[in-house]
């Protein structure tokens, strides 16, 4: 591999402490880029890379019928690259200045209702064996605290503060936060940890499989994915849908926008503000109802 992507991916790691994933993603498009450029022009030396270049290399990523957001998010690592080589001062301008993101259409992230989310809980408890008490509890962390998948696999035992019912939470470039423990999840939560004492587990983490292993993401996604899709017809059905119904179940109750940012650990209210369009239908239906003049008082 290139000696300037391996210093670069190590500044994500060491500096950034971007996660492993992220890092992957961004040398899956480097090494990517860095094919083109040789395959393409027979240039090896990424520090040569021009414009006209960058241009080429998008139009072959267009051609090839990968989608617009796929496009911008692989031109935001090669910009990050050459973002750290003028910093290093190995270069003096970035060949992707001139870029502009390609449109992509909004995706509207459909949440769940509070309805399924009900039945989701109110089915897993029909069992009391390890697996499902742990799966309920998986599914009201989600809900309850607004949890992103890594965050929820990372959680270790001794994060968990029964003196004020909370838990520290890990979130990106490992800044931390404390979410409230629902009283009721504090039952599920009690009730999990006495069944776990059964498995041996050499790590400190909270969430483990049935051998004693941490939780892995995929069988995360598929114990979302496969009671969601007992009650809901939606598209996705996802941790992350539970995170983004969190917020929206948060605001369309009126919570304040600050409070829900704070809540999902997010860095800007611009992240939060992805989620207020689904609290808009609420929102309309208080106005139609409150409003003197509203139509269907008329």
């Amino acid at each position: 591999m290139n000696t300037l992507v391996e210093s670069f991916l190590e500044y994500l790691s060491l500096e950034k402490q971007y996660s492993k994933h992220t890092v992957t993603a961004y040398k899956t498009d480097l090494l990517s880029f860095k094919d083109f450029c040789e395959t393409e022009y027979d240039l090896e030396n990424l520090l040569e890379v021009h414009y006209p270049i960058v241009r080429s290399w998008v139009v072959n990523l267009v051609d090839l019928g990968i989608s617009n957001r796929s496009i911008n998010r692989k031109a935001t690592s090669i910009t990050s690259f050459y973002k750290y080589l003028q910093r290093t001062g190995q270069i003096e301008g970035n060949p992707l200045s001139k870029f502009k993101a390609l449109k992509v259409e909004k995706k509207v992230q459909v949440p769940f209702s509070q309805r399924e989310i009900n039945e989701v809980i109110k089915s897993i408890s029909l069992q009391e064996d390890f697996v499902s008490i742990r799966n309920k509890l998986i599914v009201e962390l989600f809900y309850s605290m607004g949890l992103r998948r890594i965050e929820l696999i990372n959680i270790k035992e001794s994060d968990v503060n029964f003196s004020d019912n909370t838990i520290k939470i890990i979130g990106k470039r490992n800044k931390e936060r404390f979410a409230p423990i629902l009283g009721s999840v504090l039952e599920t939560l009690r009730k999990y940890l006495e069944l776990k004492k059964q498995y041996q587990s050499t790590k400190d983490v909270l969430f483990i499989t049935e051998k004693g292993n941490k939780i892995y993401e995929t069988l995360v996604y598929r114990i979302i994915n496969s009671y969601f899709s007992q009650v809901s017809s939606k598209v996705k059905k996802s941790p992350h849908i539970l995170r983004h119904s969190f917020a929206t179940h948060l605001l369309n109750e009126g919570a304040n926008l600050n409070s829900v940012k704070e809540l999902l650990g997010h860095s800007s209210l611009a992240s939060t503000q992805v989620y207020t369009h689904n609290s808009l239908d609420a929102i309309k239906k208080v106005y139609n109802q409150a409003h003197p003049r509203s139509k269907q008082k008329e």
